[in-house]
């Protein structure tokens, strides 16, 4: 069953209903692409992202030094600040770097970025709804990975903004921005990080309402479209303002759009299925 047929805020995001979907044998990691695996594939093959190819990326404001520059905030969002010389390699900018970091999921990453990965490591991009049937973790309808409470009996199941968003991040779960791709309990498949984190690529283009006429069986979004489809919410989401770390919550950016925020996971087909095709 993907999707819900909760209330929820985002109406535009088209979320619902819910609806029963048919999908065939895949395969999917159980982390995030992190930064040290991302960091391979550039050593290897010299690609350079769409990040560095427009010399800038959106970072969150609080992880920029006091002494930073005055930069270019995004209207709506201004929380997002346009920084020149961010990238995967330099996360909040050109005085930073990955120490310490090469554990957690890479950021700074388009989804023609992630699509490059893919093709260079023989994977692919997981559609929305094998997505969300691996984050579903096996079950059904329920608000979240782990079931319908944020935080059973108080524990701590994901990353995600603790405080006043956007100015106060009490970080109650132990991280402000990124935390390690196995950070917190995985979900009964057995991912990581399938709520809050990053934000992650899938391969459909995104709409609103297309799947109440599309097919059920293996889908893989419209045809066409002006974005993709992102997935899983972030560690910036918050109650207050963005509650898209449920399961069944859906948003979208544009192909060649990078932020501190998003990165991905792969998927494939299984073995014997590729020896066959």
């Amino acid at each position: 069953m993907m999707g819900t047929d909760e209330d929820y805020r985002w109406k535009g995001d088209g979320e619902s209903p819910a609806r029963e979907i048919e999908l065939g044998e895949y395969q999917i990691a159980p982390y995030a692409v992190s930064n040290r695996e991302f960091r391979n594939f550039v050593d290897d093959t010299g690609f350079g992202t769409d990040a560095e190819r427009f010399e800038w990326s959106f970072v969150f404001h609080m992880f920029l030094p006091d002494d930073f520059p005055e930069t270019r905030a995004v209207a709506a969002t201004p929380w997002w600040r346009q920084v020149f010389g961010a990238d995967w390699a330099h996360p909040a900018g050109p005085q930073s770097d990955l120490e310490g970091l090469l554990d957690h999921p890479v950021v700074h990453v388009s989804w023609n970025d992630a699509m490059a990965y893919c093709e260079w490591a023989g994977v692919r991009l997981p559609t929305e709804a094998e997505w969300e049937r691996a984050a579903r973790g096996g079950l059904e309808l329920r608000r979240f990975a782990w079931g319908d409470e944020l935080a059973p009996d108080g524990a701590t199941m994901c990353n995600i903004w603790e405080g006043s968003f956007p100015v106060e991040n009490t970080a109650d779960d132990g991280y402000v921005g990124t935390a390690p791709v196995d950070a917190f309990p995985p979900n009964g498949f057995g991912l990581y990080n399938v709520a809050g984190n990053v934000w992650e690529w899938c391969a459909d283009w995104f709409h609103s309402d297309f799947h109440r006429t599309g097919p059920t069986t293996d889908p893989t979004g419209p045809p066409a479209g002006e974005a993709r489809v992102i997935r899983g919410g972030s560690y910036l989401c918050h109650d207050s303002y963005c509650d898209r770390y449920r399961v069944s919550a859906r948003s979208s950016n544009a192909v060649d759009s990078s932020t501190g925020n998003m990165g991905f996971r792969v998927a494939a087909v299984p073995s014997d299925q590729r020896r066959s095709m």
